[in-house]
C-alpha cells in the first residue's frame, strides 16, 4: 500500500467517524435549519422542511438532547433559535433549559410545515425554507448527513451543486476490499491511527452515563446490574453487551452526550467501537492492538456502507456489528482468513434485519448485533465458518458483502416503503 492510499484511507476515517450529540438524522435537520436561519438572518415566522422518507423515518421517535421530547418539531424550533452550523452534527451543543423553554413558547406560536419529498433521488435529503415578512432563505443537505448542497438568500442561489457532479476528494475513489482494510489497519503506522482511540474514550463514556440513571429501556443498565445473573451470568460476554446496549440507551433517549459515529450513525459508531474496547481491556490487550483493531472495524463498516447507501432498510446495527466482529476476531488472534470467515458468519445470520426508525429500542437491535458479532468471531477462530453452499454467500469475502448490501439497498426497497406507511399511519 502507497503513502498516498494511506493518507487517503486515514482522511477518509477522519470524514466518517465524527463526534456527534444526539441521533445523526434530526441532528442533521436541526443543522439544515440553523444553516438557513443564519442565512436569513432573523428568527423565522414560517418554516418548511422537506425530507426523504429515510431521514422522516429515523427522526419521528427519538430522543433530542437535552429535552426530554421526541421528533422533529423541537429539533426544528431549537435548531432555529440556538442552533450553530460551525458545530456540524453538535449543532445543539448550546442547549440549556432556558432555551428548550424558549423553542416550545416558539412552537406554540410558530408551527414548522413538515412534509415527505417524493421527487428526490437521494436517501438523506433535507430541505428547509425559512421567511421573515419578505425576506426568505433556503438550505438543502443531501448525500450525508453535513454535505449542504443548495444554500439561497432573498431568491440569490450562493450555492448548488445539486444538479452537477460535485468534485471528488482522492478519497472518495479509493476501491476497497476486506483484504485492503485489513492491510491497512495491521500495517498502518501508529501514530497515524492514534485519533481513533478518541472514539473508543467517547463511546465507553456514554455507555457509564447509562448505568447512572434510567435510559431508554435500560436494557444496559439491566444487564450491568447482574439482576438476572442466573439467566445471564456475570461474564465478558455480558459486560459487552450491557456497556454497548447502555450506550444506545442514552443516546436514543437524548442524553447530552457525544459519541463517535460512524458514516453517519453514532448507534454504528457504537457498535463498533464498544465492544472492542471491553473486549480489549479484559483481554490486556496492548495499546496498539486496540488501536489496530478499532481501526479495522471502522474501516470496514464504512467499506460496507459504501455500496449499502447512508440510509436503507437494512438495520446499521447489521453492519456496524459486522465490523465490529472483525475487530474481535483481530483481538482474538485472528489473521485475514478468520477475519473474512467472521464476515461471512455474520452475513449468513441477521442480513434482513429491518430498520424501523431511530428510538429507543434500537438498543435492542444493537444488543441482538453485538451478540452475533461475537459469536461470529468465535466461531471463526474455531475454523468455522459458513460457505458458498448456504444462502447468500459466497466463497469470495467481498462478494458476500455485496449480496448483504444488495439485499438491504435493493431487495428491501418495498419493505422500507411499507415500514414507512405502517409508521406514519398508527
Amino acid at each position: 500500500m502507497t503513502s498516498r492510499e494511506y493518507s487517503d484511507i486515514i482522511a477518509l476515517i477522519k470524514r466518517e467517524v465524527v463526534l456527534s450529540i444526539g441521533c445523526t438524522e434530526p441532528m442533521a435537520v436541526s443543522l439544515c435549519v440553523a444553516r438557513a436561519v443564519e442565512l436569513l438572518g432573523s428568527t423565522p415566522q414560517r418554516i418548511e422542511v422537506a425530507l426523504s422518507a429515510n431521514v422522516f423515518k429515523n427522526a419521528m421517535g427519538v430522543g433530542i438532547p437535552n429535552t426530554g421530547m421526541t421528533g422533529l418539531p423541537i429539533a426544528i424550533a431549537l435548531g432555529a433559535l440556538v442552533g450553530k452550523s460551525e458545530y456540524g452534527l453538535e449543532v445543539l451543543r448550546n442547549v440549556d433549559a432556558e432555551s428548550v423553554a424558549e423553542a416550545k413558547e416558539y412552537l406554540r406560536v410558530v408551527k414548522p410545515k413538515l412534509s415527505v419529498e417524493k421527487n428526490t433521488a437521494e436517501v438523506l435529503y433535507i430541505n428547509v425554507k425559512v421567511h421573515n415578512g419578505e425576506a426568505s432563505a433556503e438550505a438543502t443537505i443531501a448525500g450525508a448527513h453535513t454535505t449542504f448542497v443548495r444554500l439561497v438568500h432573498n431568491g440569490e442561489v450562493l450555492l448548488d451543486t445539486s444538479s452537477s457532479t460535485a468534485q471528488q476528494s482522492s478519497e472518495d475513489n479509493l476501491q476497497l476490499s476486506l483484504a485492503r482494510v485489513y492491510e491497512f489497519a495491521t500495517t498502518v503506522p501508529l501514530d497515524d491511527i492514534e485519533f481513533i482511540g478518541e472514539a473508543g474514550r467517547r463511546n465507553i463514556a456514554a455507555a457509564e452515563l447509562s448505568f447512572t440513571g434510567d435510559y431508554g429501556h435500560g436494557l444496559g443498565r439491566m444487564l450491568h446490574d447482574g439482576a438476572h445473573n442466573t439467566i445471564f451470568g456475570n461474564t465478558l460476554f455480558t459486560e459487552i453487551l450491557s456497556h454497548t446496549s447502555g450506550a444506545c440507551d442514552a443516546r436514543m433517549s437524548g442524553a447530552m452526550v457525544p459519541v463517535m459515529s460512524n458514516s453517519g450513525s453514532g448507534n454504528q459508531g457504537i457498535s463498533a467501537t464498544v465492544p472492542i474496547v471491553v473486549y480489549a481491556r479484559a483481554c490486556n490487550a496492548s495499546r496498539e492492538a486496540l488501536l489496530r483493531a478499532l481501526a479495522l472495524s471502522h474501516l470496514t463498516v464504512i467499506y460496507i456502507k459504501s455500496s449499502l447507501g447512508r440510509l436503507s432498510a437494512l438495520c446499521g446495527c447489521v453492519v456496524a456489528a459486522t465490523g465490529s466482529s472483525c475487530g474481535i476476531t483481530y483481538l482474538m488472534g485472528g489473521g485475514y482468513t478468520e477475519v473474512s470467515y467472521a464476515v461471512k458468519n455474520m452475513v449468513a445470520n441477521i442480513t434482513g434485519m429491518i430498520c424501523d426508525g431511530a428510538k429507543p429500542s434500537c438498543s435492542l437491535k444493537v444488543t441482538s448485533g453485538v451478540a452475533t458479532a461475537i459469536l461470529s468471531a468465535t466461531m471463526a477462530m474455531q475454523n468455522r465458518y459458513t460457505t458458498s453452499l448456504e444462502g447468500i454467500i459466497d466463497d469470495d469475502v467481498d462478494r458476500s458483502i455485496l449480496n448483504m448490501t444488495a439485499v438491504g439497498r435493493d431487495g428491501m426497497q418495498q419493505t422500507d416503503r411499507l415500514i414507512l406507511d405502517i409508521m406514519t399511519n398508527k
